[in-house]
């Protein structure tokens, strides 16, 4: 079968070889205007097919994202089969070299699947997609980048899983939408025949449902869905781990009540997670998309309760859509769970106050209900949470001071219990942390000081604003953000008499106002706001679901780019490889987002490589680095480096330091000095990607050992051919 498919390749790609098919061929298997047709197709689908039109463009868009994205790369790695170039250098190459391996070819099964699901909603469809199909499998054996049997393999592929995949989503609704949306299922009750239906009758054991409770139900399965959509990413190794998370899993291996520079959190959900899934990147991770899940379930019941369920749903894609709260569903750092139980402090603490549902639009002035000492008592739990997360949730006080002074009624629980046994329930959580800097010299206090103050005179600037609102545009939605702000304002004038709008303007307002006054005296980091997104998020939702109500029908468009417009730019940031597929050409390694947590594993095999040479001259040999992240980052991806981080003799030290700068200052084991005398080091430090100028190595680390060795830089390329670091390293022999 293989010296079949070679000599078809050659027939195809050699013998058929013409200047018509040079110039056409090409255009089929890469057409820069492809991707714009497409974008139209789809909306033509869209907005003019009606149901048909929409189901035929979503059924696409999973059919082509499961098959492309997970089944053709997975069997593509699984035959790792080489491309015909690589076998065949004399082949006529009329295309850039795929990084990928040859079978089966996913142009085929992307063309051959849209065939299908195509065919399913427009019967006639077949007479121009099925050409086209054809002479695009042709295409890719005639440009040289497949054999004949991979464009098949594909074809064959294709046609199954489509079929597959949309006969089996609509034997799925038939089912479940018979029992848990029965309102919708009597209006479609098919998705492949894609006509609505009127006046359908209930079957016999379908259960009495109201609207509300379809839209709770769909909610419920959204975050299901994106939750297992979350953990598959994570599992499936597209990303490696930041800096900080490599830096908090050492943290997790050396539990304590608190850290240099953060609460103890962080350490004990990867202890968990890395006890549940191992030292990899799910490991360190798993926790991250637990918290996405739960925050998204919480503010789905708030509203649902507050407004309805439509809106909850509303609530759960729009925080599903910004960009900042998607990373934090991916990344393990200290932002998640302060976001989650700040969340989980406010909800509680409303709910505490008795103030009656809004669900049927009820008088907005409304006094305070009767106080619950219970709830109080799990929002103080949960605010002490957050504080044990990161030292930013304090502020959480001050917004609730903030709230109290605005909303008149609420100060009837002053003259209760609750809130000051939640205050106490808080104050217990930060023992921890008090206990661990008392014994400590206070190193956090001073640490936390120190990233507050400048080291040069202050000049009043508005630069720093500029960049904050620039960066949280981008990384909240365009969209959100400025209705964000438009009803952080606006509600002042229309509805300051609405206690939860003013609630949460007070939980998140006073954040975002506070950072972006801090700006005039120093950079304020986008992430630094975090705990202000839902409160922030949830006032805008409310506030404009009113303004629809009272016929601002241009809110639902608004609403609908918003999603669209933050559902791309979530799907691009978690891989920006697409970026390269569309626009021909991949992002600058300095533009790219994801930099930061790719190629690691080929760092760590470098500085691995020139270990190994030094260990050749007979002496033991560890590795030295000048930043707490690229320590993390080695000790994390050096095979020998992560084993001996279980034991007492780490491979990888920070450098030594007569002041704390990080958490390694506390960890014995970590005094190479102490540990390692007469033994040799390597090393390594990053240098600048855009200007790799070599630097010294600092003198403190040239003193102690006998002598040096500069061996020069080392360009560490992603699996693409891109720069995406620059590192230098030093043999560094005989620590005295």
């Amino acid at each position: 079968m293989q010296s079949l498919d070679q000599t078809l390749f050659r027939f195809i790609n050699g013998s058929l070889s013409n200047p018509v098919f040079d110039w056409v061929m090409p255009l089929l298997s890469d057409n820069p205007i492809f991707y714009p047709a497409l974008l139209i197709a789809a909306l033509l689908l869209i907005f003019k097919g009606g149901t048909r039109g929409r189901l035929c463009a979503i059924m696409l868009l999973l059919v082509i994202a499961i098959g492309d994205g997970v089944i053709c790369k997975s069997l593509k790695d699984a035959f790792a089969r080489p491309r015909p170039f690589n076998l065949f250098p004399e082949a006529n190459l009329l295309l850039g070299k795929g990084g990928s391996g040859s079978m089966p070819s996913s142009h085929a099964a992307n063309w051959f699947s849209a065939v299908v699901v195509v065919f399913i909603f427009y019967r006639r469809s077949w007479r121009f997609m099925l050409p086209l199909a054809f002479l695009v499998a042709f295409s890719r054996v005639y440009n040289g980048v497949h054999y004949p049997g991979d464009v098949m393999v594909g074809a064959l592929l294709g046609v199954t899983y489509a079929a597959g995949i949309v006969f089996g989503l609509d034997l799925l609704w038939d089912r479940i939408g018979r029992r848990w949306f029965p309102l919708w299922w009597t209006k479609l009750p098919s998705l492949r025949m894609a006509r609505t239906q009127s006046g359908a009758q209930l079957s016999v054991e379908s259960p009495p449902a109201t609207l509300d409770q379809h839209w709770l139900r769909l909610g419920y399965i959204f975050i299901f869905v994106l939750f297992a959509v979350r953990l598959g990413y994570l599992a499936a190794g597209k990303i490696q781990l930041s800096e900080d998370e490599a830096y908090q899993w050492l943290w997790s291996k050396h539990l304590a009540l608190s850290y240099f520079s953060k609460p103890p959190m962080i350490a004990y959900l990867q202890f968990l997670g890395t006890s549940l899934f191992g030292d990899t990147e799910l490991g360190v991770r798993f926790f991250s998309p637990v918290i996405a899940a739960a925050m998204a379930l919480l503010i789905l019941h708030f509203i649902s309760r507050e407004v309805n369920s439509r809106v909850g749903f509303i609530a759960v894609l729009i925080i599903s859509t910004a960009p900042l709260l998607a990373v934090g569903s991916t990344l393990m750092t200290i932002d998640p769970p302060l976001v989650l139980f700040w969340t989980a402090a406010m909800f509680a603490g409303w709910r505490a106050m008795g103030v009656q549902s809004q669900s049927a639009d009820a008088q907005l002035n409304r006094s305070a209900g009767k106080s619950s000492t219970a709830l109080w008592c799990l929002a103080g739990l949960c605010l002490g949470l957050s504080f044990l997360s990161k030292y930013a949730a304090f502020f959480q006080i001050i917004c609730w001071g903030i709230f109290f002074v605005l909303w008149k009624p609420a100060r009837v629980h002053l003259r209760t219990p609750g809130p000051y046994l939640a205050l106490l329930i808080f104050a217990l959580c930060t023992v921890p942390v008090i206990l661990w800097n008392a014994q400590n010299g206070w190193i956090t206090a001073h640490h936390v000081a120190d990233n507050a103050g400048r080291t040069d005179a202050w000049t009043p600037t508005l630069r720093y604003l500029w960049d904050f609102l620039g960066s949280q545009a981008a990384l909240l939605n365009p969209v959100f953000f400025i209705a964000m702000l438009w009803a952080m304002f606006a509600f002042w004038k229309r509805e300051r008499r609405n206690p939860v709008l003013l609630f949460f303007f007070s939980m998140g307002a006073p954040v975002f106002l506070g950072y972006a006054m801090f700006t005039a005296y120093k950079r304020v980091f986008p992430n630094w706001i975090a705990p202000a997104i839902v409160p922030l998020f949830l006032l805008m939702i409310i506030y404009w679901h009113k303004r629809w109500q009272q016929g601002a029908k241009w809110v639902k468009p608004v609403l609908i780019s918003g999603i669209v417009i933050g559902a791309v730019l979530i799907v691009v940031i978690h891989d920006t490889n697409l970026i390269g597929k569309v626009a021909k050409q991949m992002l600058p390694p300095a533009k790219d987002p994801l930099r930061r947590v790719r190629a690691w594993d080929t760092t760590a095999e470098a500085v691995g490589a020139e270990r190994e040479k030094l260990l050749a001259e007979g002496k033991p040999v560890f590795i030295i680095g000048p930043h707490y992240g690229l320590v993390g980052e080695i000790s994390f991806y050096l095979p020998e480096a992560k084993a001996a981080v279980q034991g007492n003799e780490p491979l990888v030290y920070y450098m030594s330091a007569d002041k704390p700068q990080n958490q390694f200052f506390f960890w014995p084991e970590y005094r190479y000095r102490e540990h390692r005398q007469g033994e040799n080091a390597i090393f390594v430090q990053e240098l600048n990607l855009k200007n790799p100028v070599p630097s010294p190595l600092p003198e403190r680390v040239q003193d102690e050992f006998r002598s040096v060795e500069d061996l020069g830089i080392r360009e560490i390329r992603y699996r693409d051919g891109r720069i995406f670091r620059v590192v230098q390293l030093f043999a560094c022999r005989d620590l005295q």
